[in-house]
This record gives C-alpha cells, structure tokens and sequence, in this order.
C-alpha cells in the first residue's frame, strides 16, 4: 500500500485515495481538501483529454485546407472552423494551465500519511511515554530558570526589549559561553559519528521553503524580509533539506547525514503563557540539528539513529528527560512518525519538549523534486530530521536541574572543558 511506502505523488490520489481519507480521519482533519485535489485532477485529466482531441481536428482541417488549396479551391468555410477550433483550444490551454495550479496547491496542502504505528490522539496529552532516563532531581528551591538568569547575571531581557521587542534577549558571561560549549559538545558528537558539518544559509525563497514546510508555516512561523522573496529560517533542517531540490543525487551504500549549525527565527504567532517568560519560547535562537537523506528501505532504522544520537546528547548532560512517541493528534503535517525528548523543568513540574526527531519519508523529497539514482532509474529519497542541541532550551533546563540553594549553577561535566575547566555558575 502507497501509506506503507511513498508520500503524496499523484498515483496515491488516483490509485489508493482511501488511504489518504483514511489517514485524515486518523488525524480528525477533514477530508475536503484531499477531494478537491481529486476533483481537480479530474477536471485536469479531462481537459487534457479535450485539448487533444482539438489539436487533431486542428491538424485536420489544416490538411484539408492544404489539400483545398493545391486544387485551387475555396477553403474560406473550413478557416472559419479553424478560427474557433483555435481560439477553443486557446482557452482550453489557459484554464488547463489554470487547472493544474488549483490541484497543486490543494496537494501541497495534505499532510503526510501517518505510519501505522503512530498512536491515535487528541493532543499532546496522548502521547505515550516510551522510556525515563535519569532522575528528577530534588532541590530545596524551585526557581525558575528566569530566576536564576537573574541571580546569575547571565541574560539581559529587558534592555533586549527595549531595542527589538519581546522574546530577544542577550546571552552574557557564563551563561553565553555554556551556550558555545553546548554547540561544540553537539557538534563533536555527531562529527565522531559521520555527520558532515555544515553551516547553510540562514535565508530561503520561498519555492524552496515550500517543498519543507507545511504552507501555513509563512503565517504562523516564518519571517519575510520586505520586498525580496526570501524568509528568515526557522530550523537548519530547511535549507539542508532542500539543498537538492530539482537534483538527482547519487547514494550508494550510505546516506546522506548533516549536522547543521544555524541561527533560526520563528515568529511563534499566537504562543502565550509561562513559557513566554525567559528563554524557553524565543524569536531567535541557535540549534546543532540533524538531517538524513536516504533510502526509503532504511529511514525507520536511521529515524532510531537519530533518537539514539538525541538520548546520548542528553544523557551526557545528566538531565532528567523522557522520549514520548507523538500522537495523531499532536503529529503535524510533514511527518509520518515523530518521537520528541522532554525534560523535567522543576520549577513548574512539567515535561516539555527538547528535542523533536521525525521521519518525513518521502513527504519533502516529492514536494522538491529530489530523487535518488537506482538501479531501475530514479526514486524519491526519505528525508528524517531531529534537534540534536536547540540552546536556549537546554540552557533552561541545565539552569533549572542543576540549580543550587545559593543560586549557582553547576556545569555539566561533559561541557567543563569549553568552559576553562570550571565546575559552577556563580551568583552575582
């Protein structure tokens, strides 16, 4: 079945359109949107069908004239038929063309088909728990880590909201250095494990952003920078991700893997409540993420690859998390599985999220035109992402876990090294 294998070409609207009906009612979405592209893919098809056929009595009547003309007879009726027939086939042309566009933008608009295994849901609230790692750590305080930027001195919001606006912030002393120790402990983990480093752009157009994204994203995530066709990125994945687009790309006993390092944006429209406060929900922040480009064959063994990678990251922070396996409910559109790693914050006694890993077979890849040499010819890769390090996030969580009663804070040992060796945040 296409649900099993490949994303949303045209031949599953045409030739399995119950799994897409099917797998939007797993995800309580109607269904209207995957008609529309069946309806206009008929009406296409059929267009196509009726230019045709003009284009046969064009070239008929031609002949006819032609055949007319070379026994020097009157042809003036047949070029008042031909004088129709082209301005029909004009106008067949245009609304074809016209058409086709409707039926495009209604497909991009469907979201991957969900795999099997994706438990069903409302919201996040049904997301099951799959494994503990560490334990929450008892402190006589529970600050949060707002509080204890402020008893460190390690972040001015304020003067940041004063000359940009809120959710910017600056990163001072200690606290910007563990910010670079986090990215070169991320970095270094993933460079020992194969991922190529790369720094992309930090801008895209839009064409190629669509390939990516699910297209409500330009209204509740993205930047546009005025008068250019271009949007600030909200994670490396993007630019990485669509680095192919319209290529054929050579993969032959490995896949392709990333480790990019970026500045990312994000608007974060209509975001509000506790985690406005601080550094936890933020316009701008760094992240190290992970990408693979590969098979279709082999994308669930390397979506627990970079799981794995993610666990590893975090158990050397020794903070207390849990892998969840995200719900229909709470999934989204790009990805057909999606594990995510969720710290313990003490301070408001919650899990929230860290890391997001997912697997998008090859949901972007059709989208961007991206196929892979075979044997047979070409196919359309899988692309998987997941966070390996996003800062500010796990700075909150470092600040928050490894608080002391004095207001310090004590450094991972796994980041001493980019931070001269000391062991402690002081209070100021």
């Amino acid at each position: 079945r296409f649900s099993d294998t490949i994303m949303l070409e045209m031949k599953v609207f045409r030739e399995d359109s119950k799994a897409v009906f099917e797998d939007l009612k797993r995800r309580n979405m109607s269904d209207d949107i995957a008609k529309r592209v069946i309806q206009m893919d008929q009406e296409w098809r059929e267009l196509i069908d009726e230019g045709n056929k003009l284009r046969s009595q064009r070239n008929r009547i031609s002949r006819e004239i032609g055949e007319l003309k070379k026994k020097g007879k009157d042809g003036s009726d047949l070029l008042g038929e031909m004088t129709k027939i082209k301005k029909g086939l004009g106008d067949n042309e245009s609304k074809t063309k016209e058409t086709l566009v409707f039926r495009e933008e209604a497909r991009m608009r469907v979201p991957n088909l969900l795999d099997s295994e994706v438990p069903q849901g409302q919201s996040e609230h049904d997301n099951q728990e799959l494994s503990l790692h560490g334990k929450k750590k008892k402190t006589k305080t529970s600050r949060s880590h707002q509080e204890v930027m402020e008893l460190i001195g390690g972040a001015d919001l304020k003067r940041a909201a004063n000359i940009t606006g809120r959710r910017f912030y600056f990163l001072t002393g200690d606290l910007a250095r563990l910010e670079m120790a986090l990215i070169n402990y991320a970095t270094d983990v993933l460079c020992e494990r194969g991922y190529s480093l790369t720094i992309p752009p930090f801008m895209m157009k839009k064409e190629a952003y669509e390939g990516v994204v699910d297209l409500n994203d330009f209204e509740e995530v993205m930047y546009k920078i005025e008068d250019h066709d271009l949007y600030l990125i909200a994670t490396s994945e993007h630019p990485l991700t669509s680095r192919f687009k319209d290529e054929i790309i050579e993969m032959k006993d490995k896949p392709l893997r990333y480790a990019g390092i970026s500045t990312n944006f994000r608007r974060e429209v209509g975001a509000h409540g506790m985690s406005d406060r601080g550094i936890w929900r933020v316009h701008q922040f760094a992240k190290v993420e992970q990408v693979i480009i590969c098979k279709p064959e082999d994308s669930k063994k390397f979506h627990d690859e970079l799981v794995a990678n993610a666990i590893h990251i975090f158990k050397g922070l020794e903070i207390p998390f849990r892998v969840v396996d995200i719900c229909t409910g709470d999934i989204g559109t790009v990805a057909a599985r999606k594990f995510d790693l969720e710290a313990w914050m003490p301070s408001s006694l919650q899990w929230k999220e860290v890391v997001s890993a997912s697997n998008c077979r090859s949901y972007q890849s059709v989208r961007l035109n991206m196929r892979y040499r075979t044997p047979e010819g070409t196919d359309f890769p899988h692309t998987l992402n997941a966070t390996a390090i996003a800062t500010t996030r796990a700075l909150a969580a470092i600040l928050e876990n490894n608080q002391q009663a004095d207001g310090s804070v004590v450094i991972p040992k796994v980041l001493r090294k980019w931070m001269g060796d000391q062991n402690l945040i002081k209070a100021k």
